[in-house]
């Protein structure tokens, strides 16, 4: 019978180092659940697990993703049920620090088509050269719940 454990945390805090124990130990496969260590150019950055840690248990999701991709959650939710697939019975450790990522297992998520590229150009554009508070000011006026919820010096 599989086994998930789910390990949850910020950046260094030793989730990696909890989870590379964990999978020592059951012979369980680590799954990244961390946005930015998919991408395989960000390993120092996002203190991703070691190539040397890496060989001490299974490792999926890890560094899979060139950091010019366009990824998303939608797309990790995918990436980790193949995973899931592939590996059968076998235990598996989730770690990470992106709460989305954590609901998507857990909850799931609505099915939402992607946005086109012409589409994500044309907001770019529109972006460009402006101020992040006054881009913030839009928003709240759009969409003031979800202007609430962000932080003002997101862009």
């Amino acid at each position: 019978m599989r086994r998930a454990l789910l390990i949850a945390g910020p950046t260094a805090s030793g989730k990696s180092a909890a989870a590379l124990a964990l999978a020592r130990r059951f012979g369980a496969t680590i799954v990244n659940a961390d946005s930015m260590q998919v991408y395989r150019d960000l390993r120092i950055l996002t203190a991703r697990p070691t190539p040397d840690e890496e060989r001490l248990a299974p490792h999926r999701l890890f560094g899979a993703i060139d950091g010019a991709v366009n990824y998303s959650v939608g797309r990790w939710a995918v990436g980790a049920g193949e995973v899931l697939a592939e590996i059968g019975e076998r235990s598996v450790i989730f770690v990470g620090g992106t709460g989305l990522y954590f609901r998507a297992l857990t909850e799931g998520l609505s099915d939402i088509p992607p946005v086109p590229e012409a589409v994500r150009a044309e907001i770019r554009s529109k972006a460009e050269g402006r101020a992040t508070p006054e881009l913030h000011d839009e928003l709240a006026a759009r969409d003031p719940e979800t202007a609430a919820r962000l932080n003002s010096s997101d862009r």
